[in-house]
């Protein structure tokens, strides 16, 4: 499977009591190679999980390999930031937003649906999504 990880499914894996856990336990049983994901949503992951150690493991363990470097594309950054400011996204989603146009055979996994159906890629793609089931 190849995707890219948004920081909500991260925490969802570690976490045993959210809601998503065991939509993102499964989903990462079928995981064969690394999933992309960048250092914003390490950084997010980390905190929400109040564990640095924890987000490490998921990049030694091999379940993800960051793939993106913000200042590579700042420009194309500025002008995601600029077209979602009704949206007040954060870093992580903008750098997500912008591997997918760089990896398009990736589906973002997140369990931030609202958002990203939003969000497009090279201005009129939809992203694809990888999201746990809706209740």
């Amino acid at each position: 499977m190849k995707g890219i990880a948004d920081t909500g499914f991260l925490v969802a894996f570690a976490r045993q009591n959210d809601a998503h856990h065991d939509w993102a336990v499964s989903l990462a049983s079928r995981v064969t190679e690394p999933l992309l994901t960048c250092e914003p949503v390490l950084a997010e992951t980390a905190f929400y999980l109040e564990s640095v150690s924890l987000a490490l493991q998921m990049l030694t363990e091999g379940l993800v390999t960051v793939a993106f470097t913000c200042t590579d594309h700042l420009p194309r950054l500025a002008a995601l930031a600029r077209t979602y400011a009704d949206r007040t996204p954060d870093l992580a989603d903008l750098c997500l937003i912008r591997m997918s146009e760089l990896y398009p055979r990736h589906s973002v996994i997140t369990v931030d649906r609202d958002d990203f159906r939003v969000y497009r890629r090279n201005k009129r793609e939809a992203i694809p999504l990888i999201c746990p089931p809706e209740r």
